[in-house]
C-alpha cells in the first residue's frame, strides 16, 4: 500500500521547503523499484498561493485530500497570521485538526507555527527555525519548544528546523518506516548526508573549515572504516595530529557533535545496516559496528529505534 504524503501549502511559503517533500519522498523506492510514497500538494480551496520568491503555485487538491492523507507535511511561511499574531484561517484550523485525529503530522522551519497556531503543539515538544524561536515563544508559550535541534519526533507530530532540517526529518521518516537501506538510497539520490541526528545542534559555528586549515573530516573518514576497531579519543586525536583538546573543540565546531556521540551514532547505522542487509547473528553484528557484544548492540538501538535487534531486522530486512 502507497503512503500519501499531502502537502499543505499557504501564501507566502518557503519555496525550497515546498519542493522538500515532493523529492525526497517521490524517490523512496523498495528493493524491487516499486515507490513508497505518492506525494500530493493542496490549498484553502484548491486555489493557486503565492511563495516568497515571486511566482505562484497552482495545486492538484483542496484541503478535502487531507482527509486521504497519512501523512501532512506543513511547509515553512515567511508571512502571514500565523506569525504575526498566531492564529490561522479557521478552514486550515478545522483541516488540520481533523487530520490529526487519523495521520501523522510533520512542520518543516515555520510551518511549526502553522501546526501552534491550530492548537496542536500545546503541551508537546517542538522545534522551528532559530531565528524565530523568541517570537513562537510569545505566541506559543504552551508549547514545549526546543530551538536547539534540527528536528523532533514526537510521534505521530513531527517538527524540523530550516530547510536542510527539513530533508534531514524527511529521511528520518523514511528510516523509520522503511529502515536504514530504503533511507540511505534515496540520500544518495539527493546527494545529501543519510543521517543527522535530531538531536544534533542547529548552529555549528564552523560548518566549514577555514581554508588551508586542519580539520577533522580525514579522521572521521578513517573511522567509519575502521568501525569494528577500539576508537579511543586519544586515537582519533593522533590520527588527526592534534590534541585531544584541539581535536575535541574542532570536531564540534564541524559536526555539532562530540566525538564520542558522532562515533556512536556512525555504530548504530552501520549495525542498522547490518541487520537489515545480511543475516549475521548479533554477536557478529555487534562486533562488526563496533558495540563488542551483542548486550551492548542491543541497548544502542534500543535507545535510538526503541526495538531490540532482532525486532529491528525482522520489521525491516528486506
Amino acid at each position: 500500500m502507497v503512503h500519501r504524503i499531502a502537502v499543505l501549502v499557504l501564501d507566502d511559503f518557503a519555496t525550497l521547503d515546498l519542493g522538500i517533500p515532493g523529492q525526497v519522498f517521490w524517490i523512496a523506492e523498495d528493493a524491487a523499484g516499486r515507490r513508497l510514497y505518492e506525494v500530493v500538494t493542496c490549498t484553502p480551496g484548491g486555489r493557486p498561493v503565492r511563495g516568497s520568491a515571486g511566482f505562484s503555485v497552482v495545486p492538484d487538491h483542496d484541503l478535502s485530500i487531507l482527509r486521504t492523507a497519512d501523512t501532512v507535511v506543513v511547509p515553512g511561511i515567511h508571512g502571514g497570521s500565523p506569525l504575526t499574531d498566531g492564529t490561522v484561517d479557521g478552514e486550515v484550523r478545522d483541516a488540520l485538526l481533523s487530520a490529526a485525529s487519523r495521520s501523522r503530522l510533520m512542520s518543516i522551519c515555520t510551518g511549526a507555527f502553522v501546526l501552534a497556531a491550530a492548537g496542536l503543539l500545546d503541551g508537546r515538544p517542538a522545534t522551528t527555525h532559530w531565528r524565530n524561536a523568541a517570537r513562537f515563544r510569545s505566541l506559543f508559550p504552551r508549547v514545549l519548544l526546543d530551538p536547539d535541534v534540527l528536528f523532533i519526533d514526537d510521534g505521530d507530530l513531527l517538527t524540523s528546523a530550516g530547510v536542510a532540517a527539513g530533508i534531514d526529518l524527511c529521511l528520518h521518516v523514511i528510516r523509520r518506516d522503511h529502515g536504514s537501506e530504503v533511507a540511505n538510497r534515496v540520500a544518495r539520490r539527493c546527494v545529501t548526508p543519510p543521517w543527522r541526528e535530531g538531536g544534533q545542534a542547529q548552529f555549528i559555528e564552523r560548518p566549514l573549515p577555514e581554508p588551508g586549515g586542519a580539520t577533522t573530516a580525514p579522521t572521521r573518514a578513517w573511522m567509519l572504516e575502521r568501525l569494528g576497531d577500539r576508537l579511543d579519543l586519544a586515537t582519533q586525536a593522533r590520527h588527526a595530529r592534534m590534541s585531544v583538546r584541539t581535536f575535541t573543540r574542532r570536531f564540534r565546531e564541524e559536526t555539532g557533535l562530540s566525538p564520542a556521540r558522532w562515533l556512536s551514532r556512525q555504530r548504530v547505522e552501520r549495525a542498522r545496516h547490518l541487520l537489515e542487509s545480511t543475516d549475521l547473528p548479533v554477536d557478529q553484528v555487534a562486533a562488526l559496528s563496533g558495540f563488542g557484544t551483542a548486550v551492548s548492540l542491543r541497548q544502542h538501538l534500543h535507545a535510538t529505534v526503541g526495538v531490540a535487534p532482532l525486532t529491528y531486522r525482522h520489521t525491516f530486512k528486506s
